[in-house]
């Protein structure tokens, strides 16, 4: 009886260290915006896994996967560019956009929300998709962005593309 008891205790306290544990893995990323943007010192913009950055007036975002999703996070919405981070985010979709990378090394940006994203001035409109190009002006509901992208590591992706399909 007494070993069941102990059992689950030490299965509950697990569960609930396990969930603390990524509770905080979620959030390191936040974590390291804010640094950044409070020390205003930052690491540079490409490392060997950064393929762009979306860099804005007090945050940067690092794409390190050839998919991300921008938005407004809330307690039920994990998205992985967290917009209202950088500023007033209540115009902005929970999952406004979708950024893709291609594998002819080419960016698109998918809008996904209600209002337009303007990329370099021209409108995207809901359901439409436009090409990134580096130092492309991302406009998500009054908040600006700077596409950069990764040049080096974007052209070696192309070079693997290139030796795999003949």
């Amino acid at each position: 009886m007494r070993d069941e008891v102990l059992e689950h205790e030490l299965t509950v306290a697990d569960r609930r260290q396990k969930r603390e544990i990524r509770q905080l893995e979620q959030e390191l990323h936040k974590w390291q915006v804010l640094v950044d943007s409070i020390t205003g010192m930052s690491s540079p913009d490409f490392d060997n896994q950064t393929l762009a950055v979306l860099r804005g007036r007090m945050v940067r975002y690092l794409m390190r996967s050839r998919e991300i999703t921008l938005g407004r996070a809330t307690k039920d919405n994990q998205i992985d560019v967290d917009l209202s981070l950088e500023g007033p985010a209540w115009k902005i979709s929970r999952k406004q956009g979708v950024i893709k990378l291609k594998n002819n090394g080419d960016f698109f940006i998918a809008n996904e929300g209600r209002r337009p994203i303007y990329i370099d001035g021209r409108p995207v409109l809901c359901g439409s998709k436009w090409r990134l190009s580096n130092n492309s002006v991302v406009e998500i509901a009054s908040l600006r962005f700077v596409f950069l992208i990764n040049q080096d590591l974007i052209a070696l992706i192309r070079a693997e593309a290139a030796k795999i399909t003949p």
